[in-house]
């Protein structure tokens, strides 16, 4: 911030995000360089099948990013010129950077309010023309965005419903019969990341599931330059050449990031109570701060990922002086995001005459706090009385 003057180097750090990585991934690691195979082998498929079985679908295609992922669905869905697809602006890039990709239009659509931060099914109705092909549905922070209104205005126009759950690994919600579906699992196609700060990482990779088993046959085709053989078959004399029918990409992961994948797999269920009992903790020392919003606080019967823990900064509170006030303190902070119709790039070439007012309302108050399932809860009281502390500051 400018003019800031940073205070002495404080007593505590709490960092913005950390993994669980330790001796189990060390030692799967460890396996794979031993067995001479590093790219998408056995430990890859392995860790697609354990993935789809703990989403409870047939299968799951593995890929090296979280934005492959989106490139994928958009192909397999034959998304290209002329179409568009409408999402949030309040995401990452990866949605827009991969429709422009695919020579379609990025679309944006406005937030359900500063309570709910995921896309509202109300303004992508008011959004959807002629040329509307899919829909992207971010589920910010972990939190399921409205699916039930979503899909029903995809069946009403037609339109795929591609789901951005790279925030929420294996989080349930009741489909339409009523039983537990995973968010991924609902929509035409899902998205997973696993990103150094995601929970359950990688370092870098991703995941695909799709409803049609075509479609995620397909994005397989697509991940591999659509070659009729992998190169572990031929390796091991299972086929000895290849065709290539269609125009693909080489978007497969290593079989060293899928043995990370499948140990941080199975540590999600603890990783998970932790971040939802520090969520708690947060929630509580901050429900009484006047003017100071704390999204998806009225979902706590609701599953969740617990990826972000996002705040809405009252109105006039200067945020920069907010985020530097609470790094002296040794807290990282960050913002998730800034919204893609803000962008020079995106706002100067289709979001020139873009209005959302909820989330312009939000984007310059948003700020998330730490949360990673290696804090303690003390931790999350320091950040708490920090925050708490860092207002009375900026607004004295």
């Amino acid at each position: 911030m400018s003019g800031h003057v940073p205070g002495p180097p404080p007593h505590r750090r709490v960092s913005l995000a950390d993994t669980t990585i330790g001796t189990e991934e060390i030692a799967a690691v460890s396996a794979v360089l031993s067995g001479g195979w590093l790219s998408a082998g056995p430990v890859t498929r392995a860790f697609e099948r354990e993935f789809a079985a703990a989403l409870g679908v047939p299968d799951a295609v593995a890929v090296n990013s979280g934005t492959a992922a989106l490139h994928l669905a958009l192909l397999a869905l034959d998304i290209g010129p002329g179409d568009e697809v409408i999402m949030p602006a309040l995401t990452f890039v990866a949605s827009a950077a991969m429709t422009v990709a695919v020579g379609a239009t990025p679309v944006f659509a406005d937030i359900r309010s500063p309570h709910d931060l995921t896309i509202d099914p109300a303004d992508v109705a008011r959004r959807i023309t002629d040329r509307t092909r899919a829909v992207i549905a971010m589920h910010y922070g972990g939190h399921p965005a409205d699916l039930a209104g979503l899909a029903t205005l995809a069946a009403q126009h037609d339109l795929a419903l591609i789901e951005d759950a790279a925030h929420a690994p294996v989080v349930r919600q009741r489909g339409v019969g009523g039983d537990p579906v995973s968010l991924g699992a609902l929509g035409d196609v899902g998205c997973f990341s696993f990103q150094a700060s995601k929970n359950v990482t990688c370092g870098e990779g991703g995941m695909v599931v799709a409803r049609d088993p075509d479609l995620l046959t397909r994005c397989r085709a697509l991940r591999s330059h659509c070659m009729t053989t992998n190169s572990w078959h031929r390796d091991r004399g299972l086929a000895s050449d290849y065709d290539v029918t269609g125009l693909g990409f080489n978007y497969r992961p290593t079989d060293l990031a899928a043995a990370i994948g499948r140990v941080q797999l199975g540590r999600l269920p603890a990783d998970r109570a932790v971040r939802t009992a520090l969520v708690a903790t947060y929630r509580r020392r901050l429900a009484e701060v006047p003017d100071l919003v704390l999204p998806f606080a009225d979902r706590d019967d609701a599953d969740s990922a617990h990826h972000l823990f996002a705040i809405v900064l009252p109105p006039g509170v200067d945020r920069p002086a907010f985020r530097a006030a609470l790094a002296d303190a040794g807290v990282q902070t960050s913002v998730h995001y800034p919204p893609t119709h803000r962008l020079p790039y995106y706002r100067e070439r289709w979001a020139a005459d873009v209005t959302l007012p909820v989330t312009d309302a939000v984007a310059d108050r948003l700020v998330s706090l730490p949360l990673h399932a290696r804090m303690s809860d003390d931790d999350a009281a320091y950040v708490a009385d920090t925050v708490l502390d860092s207002l009375k500051r900026v607004r004295s």
